[in-house]
């Protein structure tokens, strides 16, 4: 809202998964700037707009601006158009020229194929604003929900509705979120051969999170599935939409974290407790397994550490793992000059200690944190990053 009253600077971009609330966000804001009027249009339909369609939502809000003296033009979707940085230049670049007071926001929920347009064609021309996963306090001030329900059902807002009747959501997860955003977001982010293997690589990775595989591992487990190459390329692509990534190992050379087998990780803990769910592991009995809930703890962690780091040109920070024979460590966050080492501990059988000594060992400087069973508290961890406090 600051930057929207502020007189004409830069594009306004939002980017981040489906479903976390950033159409609902920019119409709450506008609903409250009732001197500025919009227009808003969104380029999520069945196929392809054509790049044309950019320039005839401009026009509107050109034509509105003109009446008015001053407009916002809100364009929902947008990476779905090919090109469609290089239109957004030219026709900012023109009402710079014409001094004309039209303010823009562009909304797009693959976040990799947002900032390689904006990087490529737009430098200099736009103010980002990211937005992660929903948090376990967001989840708990909106839904009411205790850390245990969060851990299991994740933080999707809309889906939150439906967690007492765990196959209804569950379905929900799986038709409106994971498949609208492979089917709409992540095949259109680059050539995908076989969309299958796709969706079983995304399978996969849920089903293993927390886990270190190779890629020759998780051939062995894939059928029809081509090359260790395909299979790091479809990781890459649904992480740039949010879904799941591999972390790599933290090494002394980048040659070497490249290289190693990675660690999976969701970004979202409602895709694996939805693929437990149709697998008739409901929320009672993977909270009653040891194993299972130690997992999906681990992988809560983590994808928090996604949210408050996350990847790509805009990131604050990287995230990995370290491994080193039988010693590891489960999360490593560089973040400027700091690094931390991170142990989750929920309550199975695991000794954490030797791992981090090691590590501290091998990296001098680095700062150990235990989070859970004889360290911080899960749920004083969830409330804000670690590294601000």
């Amino acid at each position: 809202m600051a930057r929207l009253r502020e007189p004409r600077r830069f594009l306004q971009v939002v980017a981040g998964p489906r479903q976390v609330g950033k159409t609902t966000m920019v119409a709450q804001a506008l609903a409250r700037l009732p001197d500025l009027p919009a227009h808003s249009a969104s380029a999520d339909s069945p196929g392809l707009q054509p790049l044309s369609w950019v320039a005839a939502q401009w026009e509107q809000g050109r034509a509105l601006a003109a009446r008015q003296g001053t407009a916002v033009l809100v364009l929902d979707e947008v990476q779905k158009i090919p090109r469609w940085t290089d239109e957004v230049k030219r026709l900012w670049d023109e009402d710079t020229r014409a001094r004309r007071d039209l303010r823009v926001v562009v909304l797009g929920s693959t976040p990799l194929l947002i900032e390689r347009g904006l990087t490529e064609s737009l430098a200099g021309r736009f103010e980002f604003t990211r937005l992660a996963h929903w948090s376990f306090a967001e989840m708990r001030d909106a839904f009411g929900f205790t850390l245990e329900q969060y851990v299991f059902f994740g933080g999707y807002p809309g889906a939150a509705p439906l967690v007492h009747d765990e196959r209804r959501w569950a379905d929900y997860v799986r038709d409106a979120l994971v498949e609208t955003t492979i089917g709409k977001d992540v095949l259109l982010m680059a050539p995908v051969h076989k969309p299958a293997l796709l969706r079983r690589v995304f399978d996969l990775a849920c089903r293993y999170s927390g886990q270190v595989l190779s890629c020759t591992t998780m051939l062995g487990t894939l059928q029809d599935a081509g090359n260790t190459t395909t299979l790091a390329h479809y990781l890459d692509l649904l992480a740039g939409a949010g879904m799941v990534c591999g972390l790599q190992n933290v090494a002394g050379q980048a040659v070497r974290q490249r290289a190693s087998s990675p660690k999976l990780q969701v970004f979202n803990t409602a895709f694996m407790g939805a693929l437990a769910v149709h697998d008739g592991y409901g929320f009672a009995r993977v909270r009653a397994d040891p194993a299972l809930w130690g997992r999906l703890v681990e992988s809560a962690v983590g994808a928090q550490l996604l949210a408050w780091l996350p990847a790509g040109a805009h990131g604050s920070g990287t995230l990995g793992y370290w491994r080193e024979g039988a010693r590891g460590v489960d999360f490593v966050v560089c973040r400027g000059d700091e690094t931390w080492a991170l142990k989750v501990e929920s309550g199975r059988a695991r000794d954490g200690l030797p791992g981090l000594d090691a590590f501290a060992a091998a990296f001098p400087g680095v700062r150990p944190l235990v989070v859970g069973t004889g360290g911080m508290a899960l749920e004083r961890w969830f409330e804000a990053p670690f590294f601000e406090g």
